[in-house]
């Protein structure tokens, strides 16, 4: 397979990284004005030093590069979601509901830590203290047959599985 000048090392391990460090730090200089406003040039110089440190370390810029990665295919998954979703209800998608926006916030957090984990690298070292423990089977175990007691004992305090008179 042919390489384009995209794929090309100095493209993708120096001036892309740099590219996106540069811009973001540089909007943010601009947007907080910490250094001051109307401060364009001291605003670029300082990104630039930023951008220039960042590629300078090889851990950094494939942290970035993998989670740009996974920004792109969860952009692209949830594009195509969003179209499904319009061709079948021709319209909108409109979300009014408070708690489902809080459902989608918390499996949005979880979905991006869990990124920040894989694109660190430290998801196999928490995986492995999770589940490869002498302790971990023990402990799932026990804590599976917690969760499902308390299930089973909100329902019955709720009353969804009594048939219980009401005066």
């Amino acid at each position: 397979m042919a390489e384009t000048i995209l794929q090309h090392w100095i493209f993708s391990r120096f001036a892309l990284p740099f590219l996106l460090v540069f811009l973001i730090v540089f909007a943010l200089l601009e947007k907080t004005k910490v250094l001051g406003s109307d401060k364009k040039q001291i605003n670029a110089l300082v990104a630039f030093a930023i951008g220039l440190i960042f590629v300078a370390f090889v851990f950094p810029v494939t942290v970035v590069n993998n989670l740009v990665l996974f920004l792109t295919v969860a952009m692209v998954t949830v594009f195509v979601g969003l179209l499904l979703w319009g061709f079948i209800t021709g319209g909108e998608a409109k979300v009014d509901d408070k708690v489902v926006k809080v459902i989608f916030g918390i499996i949005i957090v979880i979905f991006v830590a869990g990124a920040v984990l894989w694109a660190t690298g430290f998801y196999t070292s928490i995986w492995d203290w999770l589940f490869k423990q002498n302790w971990s089977k023990t402990f799932w175990t026990n804590f599976l047959f917690i969760v499902a007691i308390a299930a089973a004992l909100a329902v019955v305090l709720k009353g969804g599985a009594g048939g219980g008179a009401k005066a």
